[in-house]
């Protein structure tokens, strides 16, 4: 089934800063944007146990549990085990994310794609989520990023376990929909020629936004179309660089990044757009994109997303940027489907 027939709109909710990503968040303050996401409409939540160790997760599901479970979607990811054991936050082996939830719980999180281990993942997760179900379903950063040359023999052991794992919790209906949740297109490329256990959705983090989606369109998106599998757009606003902020890809932007943001501001001031309109906007114009999962730590930002959503950007912005070769040639624009 299409994740566009389950999901309630197009904006839901990231959860990754609730598990204390660059920051530690008072408890009140990551509940009260929890709530400020369902006060403003969203109906769609995505978690993983790597967030703070379980700490998103454990937010999230005291946040919603006074909601009815039948008004919400729901997705989490499988492919680390967060244990009972302690260990030092900022001394774990993330990858190219180093530090990224220093600030988060001191659990121990292993690293395991085996089908016993999605099942216990699984079963982890709906205790932290205190629910009895998930939507969606997504194998998590089995990449490039996170693996370096070994991520190969990572998807391998994913494919053979939380892929058949997943295919058949999908086929049994405990599941609607299972996929990839990374920061690569290539993962995802890999899954959809499968001749078995193929996902039908996948997440992609910061490689369909305004500042990189040029590798997004020479295969995954069409692929995607074509076979049906819907694309959830995390992290549009570029790990915050398209929202105010100063990362890209979780890490201090460097030069070059922070010089293109300034030339797509001084187009948006010129046309009187939100930077954080466009972002969305952009991303969302792809027909294979379901939704859009940006992140938020704070209750006024989601009131920005809704209103970046909702704003009426004139065509005459998305013809400069194509002008400007700020965009792909080939980068579907909303203007292309204006009446």
């Amino acid at each position: 089934m299409s994740i566009k027939n389950l999901l309630q709109g197009k904006l839901g909710f990231g959860t990754a800063p609730l598990g204390n990503m660059f920051r530690n968040i008072p408890e009140e303050e990551a509940l009260a944007t929890v709530d400020a996401a369902w006060d403003h409409g969203v109906r769609y939540f995505d978690a993983a146990p790597l967030y703070g160790a379980g700490l998103a997760e454990i937010r999230l599901g005291n946040a919603l549990a006074k909601r009815n479970r039948d008004d919400y979607v729901l997705s989490t990811k499988v492919g680390r085990v967060i244990l009972d054991e302690l260990e030092e936050p900022s001394q774990r082996d993330m990858g190219e994310k180093g530090g990224l939830f220093e600030f988060g719980l001191r659990n121990k999180i292993v690293n395991d794609y085996s089908a016993d281990a999605t099942l216990r993942s699984i079963e982890d997760s709906l205790k932290r989520l205190k629910t009895d179900r998930l939507d969606i379903v997504y194998v998590h950063d089995v990449a490039q990023d996170f693996y370096g040359d070994a991520w190969l023999a990572q998807y391998e052991i994913a494919r053979t376990g939380a892929f058949r794992v997943l295919a058949r919790l999908r086929e049994e209906g405990v599941i609607k929909g299972w996929g990839l949740g990374v920061n690569r297109v290539e993962p995802i490329e890999l899954a959809m020629e499968l001749d078995q256990a193929r996902p039908n959705v996948s997440l992609l983090a910061g490689r369909y936004t305004l500042l990189d989606h040029e590798r997004s369109l020479q295969r995954l998106m069409p692929q995607a179309a074509a076979r049906d599998v819907d694309i959830v757009v995390g992290g549009p606003y570029s790990s915050g660089i398209l929202a105010g902020g100063t990362h890209f890809e979780y890490q201090k932007a460097p030069p070059e990044i922070l010089a293109k943001v300034e030339r797509l501001k001084a187009v948006a001031q010129r046309h009187g757009v939100g930077i954080k309109a466009a972002a969305l906007q952009f991303s969302l114009a792809n027909p294979a994109v379901a939704a859009v999962i940006p992140g938020a730590s704070r209750p006024e930002r989601i009131a920005e997303d809704r209103a970046a959503l909702a704003e009426v950007i004139p065509a005459a912005f998305w013809h400069e940027l194509r002008e400007q070769k700020l965009v792909a040639w080939n980068a579907p624009l909303p203007v292309d489907f204006a009446a």
